[in-house]
């Protein structure tokens, strides 16, 4: 059939239009809102879009991973807060500027721990300094953790806003996890009783309500789950309940550490307190996230789900079972850094998609300022995600840990090196190394260090390569007692 040209005419108007309006729907805004959710000690396995048989139920971060992309393979820089609060902050790998540990952490053992920064230096530039070159609004809330005294605190380093930013690795202070809080970095004070995460996200909804007609930052920086082991009543009560019909044992044998005795580390996932702790948090994004909708703005914002080391697992209470992954917060095994990681950016993430592409702390910078269009002026570690985002593969051959410190919780001194399917693993104390695949042994109990030599020593001439461009530095000398040195009689 011979269709006549004003017909055909209309036909293309009216494919261009539409096309144009799905487009216009699809694209992804020039200068995205960006949110960011970091949870406090969160481990990998403790939300249920990574572990279905999670005893903690997180239906709206669950939620966020089916509307964007979750990563299995995502890490923090450091197995304890403040380095990888540091990573996220600037781009940088901590060892850079020697802030290798919570600040302060100077915990002793068989060795002096390495020398230790405990702020972040005021030379940075920060995330939220970054984005004031698009004349970004900024909102922080919750832990900071990255200096003791108000010139290193949030409002200082580039937040129009600080709601509870301070030097406190925890909420410390008042009634701790409820109201009243005397946080001296809250200046009205929450009715009492108001629980933490509630005041911190109330207040994270109102900034991006406010704001919802310019690109903002809102950087919600959550005290939990960290200790206290605080839960709110009613919730509480829930997952006591629930905790009788789960059996088994709840503890096991973690590995021997320096002649010590093998320490206590929970297998089983059925810690009531923790659960409330989890599930209170997991509201809060919902508060938030629910906001993004009702200002209209969830199409046009960038969101971050992260935590800032895995959960506790081997002490302060050992209240999360991160299995398989061995170990939990301040070990270098994978309990210790892997971590949930979701994005969702729209016009940019498909709905549903999983990623085993292996993202760190590092990269979170990185990805905002491309986003926002901006040009980062100075050398940073990290990677842009976008491609990764758009299903494309990052061009990094390493990822690198440096924690050369003895952890609170039971942890080696010690560095790592992820390359492809292979992580090798380096103790400071002695310098053994192990090797593993993770592909077919997440949880790190197959050492192929004798099986692979050429791999070894290829991956630790690489890790001490990166020792070096980070000026790194090691375990000092204790009672006369020199630990191993990785360059120790190098020219």
């Amino acid at each position: 059939m011979i269709i006549h040209r004003p017909l055909r005419h209309w036909l293309c108007v009216l494919f261009v239009t539409t096309l144009a309006i799905f487009e216009s729907q699809a694209a992804p805004s020039k200068s995205p809102k960006v949110v960011v959710f970091l949870v406090d000690d969160l481990g990998y396995m403790d939300i249920g879009a990574n572990n279905p048989d999670c005893f903690y139920e997180t239906p709206n971060i669950d939620k966020l991973a089916t509307s964007g992309v979750r990563f299995t393979d995502g890490y923090a820089a450091n197995p304890v807060c403040s380095p990888t609060r540091y990573s996220l902050m600037t781009g940088k790998y901590p060892t850079r500027v020697q802030a290798t540990n919570f600040f302060s952490g100077k915990r002793g053992g068989k060795f002096k721990p390495a020398p230790l920064r405990d702020e972040m230096p005021l030379d940075e530039i920060t995330l939220a300094q970054l984005v004031k070159k698009k004349n970004y609004a900024t909102f922080f809330a919750g832990k900071w953790h990255l200096g003791h005294s108000e010139e290193f605190f949030p409002q200082n380093r580039g937040f129009d806003i600080n709601i509870g930013g301070w030097t406190r690795g925890g909420p410390y202070t008042g009634k701790k996890y409820f109201a009243p809080f005397e946080n001296p970095q809250m200046k009205k004070e929450s009715p009492v009783g108001e629980h933490l995460p509630a005041r911190l996200a109330r207040d994270t909804a109102k900034f991006i309500d406010d704001n919802k007609d310019k690109p903002f930052l809102a950087y919600l920086s959550f005290y939990s789950v960290h200790t206290p082991l605080m839960g709110r009543p009613d919730l509480v009560e829930k997952y006591k309940a629930k905790a009788v019909a789960i059996n088994g044992e709840e503890f096991g044998d973690e590995e021997q550490v320096a002649g010590k005795k093998p320490r206590k580390v929970r297998i089983l996932q059925k810690h009531a307190v923790y659960a409330a702790m989890v599930e209170a948090m997991d509201e809060a994004v919902g508060t938030v996230l629910d906001q993004l909708e009702k200002s209209g703005v969830a199409e046009e914002t960038l969101v971050v789900f992260t935590s800032d080391n895995g959960g506790l697992s081997t002490s302060e209470g050992s209240p999360t079972s991160n299995l398989p992954l061995r170990g939990g917060k301040g070990w270098i095994y994978e309990g210790g850094i892997r971590e949930p990681w979701i994005i969702r950016y729209p016009g940019i993430t498909k709905a549903g998609t999983v990623s085993a592409e292996p993202i760190c702390s590092i990269d979170l910078y990185p990805t905002v300022a491309a986003a926002a269009g901006i040009e980062i002026g100075h050398e940073i570690d990290g990677k842009n995600l976008i491609p990764v985002l758009e299903g494309q593969s990052l061009e990094r051959q390493s990822l690198f840990w440096h924690y050369p410190h003895y952890s609170n919780q039971g942890g080696i001194p010690g560095g790592a090196i992820r390359e492809g399917d292979y992580k090798l693993v380096e103790r400071y104390e002695d310098g053994r190394v192990h090797l593993y695949n993770l592909k077919n042994d997440i949880g790190e109990q197959v050492d192929l260090a004798d099986k692979d030599p050429e791999r070894v020593k290829a991956m630790r001439e690489r890790l001490h390569a990166w020792y070096k461009e980070v000026d790194a530095k090691f375990l000092q000398e204790k009672d006369g007692e020199k630990p191993w040195h990785p360059f120790e009689g190098a020219e």
